[in-house]
């Protein structure tokens, strides 16, 4: 039982110093809110019409997707063998379009939704790796996934926290 008897010396010497488990979290949180408000200080507001690179090719790249989903419906074509119903096209092409419109806009809630589906992707990817990528082609996909997803998830945000700033 030797690593009960070092637990009781640890919780003695804890005792002897006087610090208490409460006021170690407590000057914790302290340090991390500091450092919160050094790095918030750092942050420059974004200008009148300034958006960030991030955000910007992000919004192209939902503008993208949105109009290639409708693109692709009009020109008739088949998924799984079948064409696919008018509103299961336009669903995802509005939803890209209008985080495409926001994101240009330099709108946080927009932002916040392409983090979210960034995390889908993320998830997707992850779990496509480790449950069904069987060959090298599929595994060097879900890598390209991952790390271009993780990227853009990365940048977005400080892009997020400049959108959210108040101006100085």
């Amino acid at each position: 039982m030797p690593s009960r008897e070092r637990r009781r010396a640890e919780l003695r010497k804890r005792k002897q110093r006087g610090v208490s488990p409460r006021e170690r979290m407590e000057r914790g949180y302290a340090r991390a809110e500091e450092r919160n408000r050094e790095v918030r200080e750092s942050l420059e507001p974004l200008a009148e019409g300034e958006r960030p690179t991030v955000v910007t090719v992000a919004a192209i790249l939902s503008g993208t997707v949105a109009a290639l989903t409708m693109g692709a419906w009009i020109a008739g074509v088949e998924v799984d063998g079948s064409r696919p119903e008018f509103i299961q096209a336009l669903s995802p092409a509005l939803l890209f379009g209008l985080m495409a419109w926001g994101m240009w806009r330099a709108r946080y809630w927009a932002v916040l939704g392409f983090q979210t589906l960034l995390v889908f992707i993320l998830f997707a990817a992850g779990w496509g790796l480790a449950t069904q990528a069987a060959s090298a082609v599929q595994v060097l996909a879900s890598l390209g996934l991952l790390a271009v997803a993780g990227t853009f998830f990365w940048f977005m945000v400080k892009a997020m926290a400049r959108i959210q700033m108040p101006s100085r």
